[in-house]
């Protein structure tokens, strides 16, 4: 099966200055956010990524470019309408301190399966439209690349999050639980009985063991062996 590493833009000027960006056209990458782009393209530079699917939104197209500027091949780079943003409608643009007075804001927190934005979109749509452009992507790129192709979905916090709860097996109602920090990568196999959820919000550590396909076979029993053994019995 293909491999998806779920990159989340760097930190934008919106998140350091604590408003709800949403689909708001303009929000770029600060200092510190280029400056994580940059690290995570250094360490996925030792892994060969077939493609390179980004979300249209600016801070996600110079984090999609920071990865692409450190491969050394020519991998694809179709822009994903799919993994764009939440639409937050009238909660676009505001600050998260008055955010939070509002009555919907528990209902977001504590039963998001049920959250509407006015004049936005369901996080449950929202969830379901993120990986039904994930799994098809998937999909693809392992019919044209093969079982050991990895590609890379450079996305939003919420959409990411959303994603890992459906293939970890959690309701909806639980996916703020999960913690997706700013250029992180978290990364899922979608294997022939079930989502493999490898690792979530890791922003450091070698990455050069992609290069081995693990098996989609069943879990293993006790654990199995990290996937450095692997890596290294093929070196």
């Amino acid at each position: 099966m293909a491999t998806v590493i779920l990159v989340r833009h760097g930190r934008t000027t919106a998140n350091a200055s604590g408003v709800l960006a949403g689909r708001t056209a303009g929000i770029k990458l600060d200092e510190i956010g280029r400056g994580q782009a940059v690290r995570t393209g250094k360490r996925l530079a030792v892994v060969p990524l077939v493609g390179i699917v980004s979300s249209p939104l600016e801070r996600c197209r110079q984090t999609s470019r920071a990865i692409l500027d450190h491969q050394t091949g020519s991998p694809a780079t179709p822009i994903e309408r799919g993994i764009t943003e939440c639409d937050y409608g009238e909660w676009q643009g505001r600050a998260l301190g008055d955010l939070a007075k509002e009555e919907l804001w528990s209902i977001v927190q504590t039963q998001p399966s049920a959250a509407m934005f006015p004049g936005g979109e369901s996080l449950a749509a929202m969830q379901a439209r993120s990986v039904a452009a994930i799994r098809r992507h998937d999909a693809a790129f392992e019919a044209e690349h093969g079982p050991g192709a990895v590609w890379v979905a450079v996305t939003h916090g919420d959409i990411i999050k959303s994603i890992l709860a459906d293939a970890l097996g959690m309701h909806l109602d639980l996916f703020q639980r999960i913690n997706v920090n700013p250029a992180s990568a978290s990364i899922v196999r979608y294997t022939a009985t079930r989502p493999d959820v490898v690792a979530t919000n890791t922003d450091a550590g070698d990455l050069s063991w992609l290069h081995v396909n693990a098996s989609a076979g069943d879990a293993q029993v006790g654990g199995g062996a990290s996937p450095e053994a692997h890596a290294s019995d093929h070196s």
